[in-house]
């Protein structure tokens, strides 16, 4: 999953017409690294989102104006406005962000 380098990439990316996964993490976070694991193969099953990450520490403005308050968290954007936000407390289980992703199928 490409990382988010620069604001000017996240904004880019967020104003889009079409859906952009953004998970907010940071290196040192065990629970990021767990959803590391079998996101892969939920990526897999959702080819019409695009995915990226973010680090919460690099980036603290954009993850304050977003309401990020723990990590892993997966937002949803398309043309600049945020459309979903699985908080990090539901951010556990491959089943827990597959039924999240396929909630948004409405909103494409």
């Amino acid at each position: 999953m490409e990382r988010i380098q620069t604001q000017q990439q996240y904004e880019e990316l967020i104003s889009r017409d079409k859906l952009t996964v953004i998970k907010y993490d940071a290196n040192w976070c065990p629970d990021c690294k767990t959803l590391d694991k079998f996101l892969p193969g939920i990526m897999a099953k959702h080819t019409d989102k695009e995915f990226y990450a973010m680090d919460v520490e690099q980036f603290e403005e954009i993850t304050s104006q977003n309401e990020v308050r723990g990590i892993p968290s997966l937002l949803v954007y398309k043309n600049g406005e945020k459309l979903a936000h699985l908080h990090s407390k539901y951010a556990k289980t491959p089943a827990e962000i597959s039924e999240y992703l396929e909630t948004l199928e409405s909103k494409k």
